[in-house]
């Protein structure tokens, strides 16, 4: 027999509705009684939807990168152009139980005013994979991707895909993070350069935590 909560937490699961809301939850929730498996579930199905919405190891690592980091910027329009400095602030909070990183960046675009950005990073238990969303306020559209950490937990390599609003077709972008210390870290944005195609350096920040 198992709670009618953690019933209604598996079937979100395997509908695909991505709402891990506490799946790890034990005993009855106040107010509901047992239920019984669906037909053709066995103990093993609802443990591996269990063990797919419990944080693990690599959301202790994650969350290490919590706190309020500020950054020295350079970002390149194109190739051929010198570097535009600026500054950002990026805070970032772990939630949903410990399952995800919310970040927001406060910064400024040269020559075109505020930026402001958010995102989110997790790992998907069951991809084995770091994935990511991200959006700002000179964009409609999503930056999706997945990430893999280095074997010294280091550099996280991102591979990120949007729409490019000149080419209007989905290009594909690589960032790097690195820590460089004990409370700093490196940020590298390559695209491709939607003239030429060919891959270079958008943009670079340097963090430091407060």
């Amino acid at each position: 027999m198992i709670s009618g909560k953690s019933m209604i937490r598996a079937l979100f699961v395997l509908a695909g509705l991505n709402l891990l809301i506490g799946c790890a939850s034990s005993g009855p929730a106040a107010g509901h009684g047992e239920m019984q498996l669906p037909p053709g579930w066995t103990e093993a199905d609802m443990q591996a939807c269990m063990e797919a919405g419990t944080p693990g190891e690599m959301h202790e690592q994650m969350a290490r990168g919590a706190g309020v980091w500020d950054g020295k910027c350079l970002s390149w329009m194109s190739p051929d152009m010198e570097p535009m400095p600026s500054t950002c602030k990026s805070t970032v909070k772990s939630v949903m139980g410990g399952r995800f990183l919310k970040y927001d960046i406060d910064g400024e675009m040269p020559g075109m005013g505020p930026y402001l950005g958010s995102g989110v990073i997790g790992y998907d238990n069951i991809s084995k994979e770091f994935v990511s969303t991200y959006y700002d306020n000179y964009n409609t559209g999503l930056m999706i991707g997945t990430g893999e950490l280095s074997a010294d937990g280091k550099t996280m390599n991102w591979t990120f895909t949007a729409n490019c609003p000149i080419t209007k077709k989905p290009m594909t972008y690589r960032e790097i993070e690195t820590i460089t210390g004990p409370r700093t870290k490196t940020f590298e944005l390559f695209g491709p350069d939607p003239k030429t195609g060919k891959e270079y350096k958008i943009m670079s920040i340097e963090f430091k935590k407060r």
